[in-house]
């Protein structure tokens, strides 16, 4: 058994040799205003240990109840995936010992899941899409959280001592489950990325999650294996933990592919473990080994009866779902006008919303797609950041191509006012009256800069009146440059002309 990896496998060979499996677990913590099984608060960001309750820390005699709201999200969720509800589920004991989970088992679904048998598809950068099928989707409940101190690492190998909070613990989660991904090949890291935010956006559009990756509202577990041809028995798969954000679980794949590989061509065999992400090293490592499902010892949850939807009742949530993000996608691109092109470059760079919501404040498509593809996505580039993070709204946009639209500034003074806004100055009118950058509309000063512009080159003007208009360029530039480009060129040319004439 090989526990150290060698040298990593380039990974175009990796995938030209072996045949990429991968899995994929997506946890989402439940949008509900209480836990799974009690009244505690769900909240972020609380005190340590004050949003609890005798049931959320596992102290004797505490009963629990289940959340209905969370239920009802489950079912949402399912059927959004094109699953079957079960008729009848019910809640099983999976029994472990961690110090974040005070009752020493984790009250989750087993064998009677409340969804199962779906699929979706999701769309890839180039337009195509992939189908990705759905084994299960089961309610469970969040653990607390540990923080080590001491040691280097921030885990608990050579840590001093540990916290714990429990405030997380009982949040209610739904874990979507696919069945083994095959037949991506090579795109397999893609194909990950694009299901994972496929499922966030899905989350998003039900309304069961604000499904903020950065704080752990979506979580993903990759598991990769590879084996010697499509027609081989699976591998043996590794789980990367915790993996939270698109671009995470990508690497995360290609990595798994070429270090497996490089285990499997020194001839050794690839353990069955956790492992855990390393966003700085964009590495894995070794965790620990991974149980089996009969390790758990799962037993049905002798506090909780079965849950039994109403068929009637899982008819009306799906009769109220709302329109969900591929149709939604393409409604837009219709109203809009994109071609299929811009429609996909608009979707990879994640600004479907913040266009959306510009057009909303009144700015055109056209408008709305210049900005965010073009100047800020170049920011968000530079900066190495995703465009919803920029310090700017969509209201700012729209408010910023009105005043485009007014007349009060063109394009190029416009992109000093985006400047002024991502800087911090303000909404766009702010940064506009604090660095003058208003388009001179009297022409009183207009005449004087076409004037001085006129004396400084004199032949200028015998040329124009001989009808060679090539030199009303030159005068025109000389405008611009000493008014700071805040003239408005067509009015100057009209006013050169009217002089000349005059």
């Amino acid at each position: 058994m090989t526990t150290t990896t060698p040298a990593l496998v380039g990974y175009d060979d990796a995938v030209a040799r072996y045949d990429t499996v991968f899995g994929i677990e997506v946890h989402v913590e439940l949008g509900t205003r209480t836990k799974m099984f009690d009244g505690a608060e769900v909240a972020f960001g609380g005190e340590p240990n004050t949003q609890v309750t005798p049931v959320s820390l596992g102290l004797p005699g505490a009963l629990p109840v289940v959340n209905a709201t969370a239920v009802e999200y489950a079912i949402r969720i399912g059927l959004a995936l094109n699953c079957s509800i079960a008729e009848s589920c019910r809640f099983a004991r999976k029994n472990y010992f961690y110090p974040d989970v005070p009752k020493n088992f984790q009250t989750s679904q087993y064998d009677e899941p409340i969804a199962h048998d779906g699929w979706v598809d999701v769309e890839l950068e180039d337009g195509s899409t992939f189908r990705v099928e759905i084994e299960r989707a089961h309610m469970e409940e969040d653990a607390g959280k540990n923080t080590h101190v001491g040691g280097l690492t921030g885990r608990i190998h050579g840590a001093e001592y540990s916290l714990v909070d429990y405030n997380r613990a009982g949040i209610p989660l739904v874990e979507i489950v696919t069945r083994p991904v095959v037949g991506a090949g090579a795109r397999a890291p893609e194909v990950a990325r694009a299901y994972v935010q496929t499922l966030r956006d899905l989350f998003r559009t039900l309304g069961i999650s604000e499904a903020r990756m950065e704080r752990g509202n979506v979580r993903a577990d990759v598991n990769v294996s590879l084996r010697t041809s499509p027609d081989a028995p699976l591998g043996t798969r590794t789980e990367t933990k915790n993996v939270n954000s698109f671009r995470s679980v990508e690497r995360a794949v290609r990595y798994e592919v070429s270090r497996q590989a490089a285990v499997l061509d020194e001839g050794g065999t690839v353990v069955q473990e956790t492992r855990h992400w390393h966003e700085d090293r964009g590495e894995t490592s070794s965790g620990r080994v991974k149980s089996d499902a009969e390790d758990y010892r799962y037993f049905p949850e002798p506090d909780l009866v079965p849950v039994v939807p109403d068929p009637a009742w899982v008819e009306s949530i799906r009769a109220a779902l709302p329109e969900l993000p591929a149709a939604r996608r393409r409604r837009l691109q219709g109203e809009w006008g994109y071609a299929d092109a811009e429609m996909r470059d608009v979707v990879n760079a994640g600004a479907v919303e913040l266009i959306e919501a510009t057009v909303a404040g009144g700015a055109s498509p056209a408008a709305a797609r210049k900005w965010w593809m073009g100047e800020l996505a170049r920011t968000a580039k530079q900066d190495g950041t995703e465009l919803a993070e920029l310090p700017i709204t969509p209201a700012q946009i729209a408010a910023l191509q009105g005043l485009v639209d007014a007349g009060r500034i063109n394009d190029k003074l416009a992109r000093q006012v985006l400047e002024g806004v991502l800087a911090g100055e303000g909404d766009p009118e702010a940064v506009l009256v604090a660095r003058g950058l208003e388009i001179v509309s009297d022409d009183g000063p207009l005449l004087a800069a076409i004037d001085a512009a006129l004396a400084a080159q004199p032949d200028v003007a015998d040329k124009i009146r001989g009808g060679n208009l090539g030199p009303v360029g030159a005068i025109i530039g000389a405008v611009m440059k000493a008014t700071r480009g805040q003239a408005d060129a067509g009015r100057v040319r009209e006013l050169v002309l009217e002089r000349v004439a005059g």
